[in-house]
């Protein structure tokens, strides 16, 4: 790790960060080689971005494993998920409340303007201001004034908490002690921006100006079609890219990269389609790596929905998350490689308990599923002729066979009508969520921004939190998380965070799945690929033979 006069609470966020466990055995991919063509352009699979590439805008994978090539913040996660400096010369607290943040002198941007303290409390009062309506604008709410400027129709543009002191430092004063704040700092929601940027923010996240180890190429973006990164000469952290540049093919199948990267026309394919589990790893041979990481799979059931709303709503999300066999899903679908959900958060992770009072309404029980799904109609009678729909794009890897096997399940198991409802593509489906469109269950997923128990709950079940796909509400739930963050220590704040989990698992916001494993492979013209605690390639590490 490379801290310099870091303060205590940025080891006690080291410390949370390092406490991540590698769970599981790999094949391949072990350290990258130290030599090869450095050079070589890699092709690396990805979808679309939802939105265009603006950091506060940006909360989906498809966007954000370019934002993290062409964006740096003050800090950044190494292989194991411990923070490394980046812009960050020192992060300071004396309270876990006030932080003074002091970033490195004579950084630029990749058009040469300079980065300085004012470019990051610009950015950051960027992302939070509501009249922007930026998709991250969440992740600012500890910050002391969040509520002013993110209220609806504000024409507050500033937080009070931020206080430009000079070029190299700010700081940084929390709405309350959070001991864990400069764990965050690392994802996407902070990373500064040019002042071009605020010209025409539209314009800008189609032609961005970053400052991290790539940047765009000209004409990069060709959508629906690939994304075209170069090593950017003005970065000197500790991502520097180690080849001539990454090209992110677009795909709208991922059974076509795979068909492309068993023929070498694509160097490195983050996930196996379901039509390679089986045989990947003989296919594969050295060439593949099969581990955990921070991520899950969920299904959510909005509270908008009437039929899923008060004593016979809850009812029913109990029901249907006890109808379905989540195990016999993973065996025939994924091979066993993955491992039935008992939480809300990720096995991987510290804190993680697999014994949260109240997950028994995780386990398959098709007989209590039923008795459950009875006594709801007892109180609202589920209408004859509704058909129970499951949201899902089908352009992403098993996508469409386990949520037709599921929905299959569920009628079976509860005497219903139930069917997948396909869309074309991620993007699609996003849209339909953030306008608030779905009729009934929608696919869903968490991959972790940090390394936090926090961050599988406070994004995706906080009041009007960004990822809050099922627009849920508990205050006391929302209690729970703030007392959590306020915790002096991390032992003391996972366990406000799995008491929080509790209440989740009585009002099931979500269905959760499983826990995720990525099974990458790479192709014969690149040295052996490393992949993340986030199950995220290291793309600048990769290396042609």
């Amino acid at each position: 790790m490379r801290y310099s006069r870091t303060s205590k609470a940025l080891g006690l966020a080291a410390v949370l960060a390092m406490s991540i466990t590698a769970c599981g055995g790999t094949s391949g991919g072990g350290d990258t080689a130290a030599s090869g063509d450095t050079t070589k352009v890699i092709t690396a699979n990805n979808t679309e971005p939802q939105n265009g590439l603006l950091p506060a805008n940006t909360n989906e994978v498809g966007g954000g494993k370019v934002m993290d090539l062409l964006f740096t913040g003050l800090v950044s996660y190494d292989v194991k998920g411990a923070i490394q400096n980046e812009l960050a010369d020192s992060i300071e607290t004396k309270d876990s409340k006030n932080y003074t943040i002091k970033i490195k002198s004579g950084q630029t941007f990749s058009d040469g303007s300079a980065i300085t303290a004012k470019t990051f409390v610009d950015a950051w009062n960027f992302g939070a201001a509501a009249k922007n309506a930026q998709l991250n604008s969440y992740f600012f709410e500890s910050i002391k004034g969040y509520d002013a400027v993110s209220a609806k129709d504000s024409t507050v543009e500033t937080m009070e908490g931020l206080k430009v002191v000079d070029d190299t430092t700010f700081t940084v004063e929390l709405a309350q002690p959070e001991s864990d704040f400069p764990l965050r700092l690392g994802y996407t929601a902070f990373y500064p921006l040019p002042e071009s940027a605020y010209k025409d923010p539209k314009a800008f996240g189609q032609d961005p100006v970053g400052n991290g180890p790539y940047k765009l190429a000209a004409n990069g973006w060709q959508h629906n079609v690939s994304i075209q990164l170069v090593p950017n000469e003005k970065y000197s952290g500790p991502r520097k890219a180690k080849n001539g540049g990454v090209t992110f093919k677009l795909y709208n199948s991922p059974d076509a990269a795979y068909t492309d990267i068993q023929s070498d026309n694509l160097d490195v394919l983050d996930q196996v389609p379901p039509s390679g589990l089986q045989n990947f790893k003989t296919d594969f041979k050295d060439r593949f790596v099969n581990q955990p990481y921070a991520g899950n799979a969920t299904m959510v059931i909005p509270s908008y929905l009437p039929e899923f709303s008060g004593e016979a709503g809850m009812l029913r999300r109990q029901a249907i998350s006890m109808s379905i066999d989540r195990q016999q899903i993973i065996d025939k679908i994924f091979y066993g490689n993955k491992k039935p959900a008992v939480d809300f958060t990720s096995p991987v992770l510290d804190g993680y308990s697999d014994s949260l009072k109240g997950n028994d309404a995780l386990k398959f029980d098709a007989a209590k599923a039923k008795d459950l799904w009875a006594q709801a109609d007892k109180i609202s009678p589920w209408p004859a002729d509704k058909v129970f729909t499951i949201t899902s794009n089908i352009d992403g890897a098993g996508n469409k066979e386990y949520i037709t096997a599921m929905a299959n399940q569920i009628a079976t198991n509860l005497g219903i009508k139930a069917e997948l409802n396909p869309v074309a593509t991620f993007k699609e489906m996003r849209n339909l969520v953030g306008k608030k469109a779905l009729t009934g269950g929608s696919r869903a997923g968490w991959q972790a921004d940090y390394p936090s128990l926090y961050n599988f709950l406070g994004p995706l079940y906080a009041t009007g939190a960004g990822s809050n796909d099922g627009s849920y509400t508990n205050p006391a739930f929302d209690a729970k998380l703030k007392e959590g963050l306020a915790a002096t220590s991390v032992e003391a704040g996972n366990k406000l965070f799995n008491e929080a989990q509790e209440i989740l698992l009585k009002d099931l916001p979500v269905i959760p799945l499983w826990y995720q494993a990525v099974q990458g492979v790479w192709s014969n013209n690149v040295n052996p690929v490393q992949f993340g605690w986030n199950g995220v390639p290291l793309y600048y590490e990769i290396t042609g033979k």
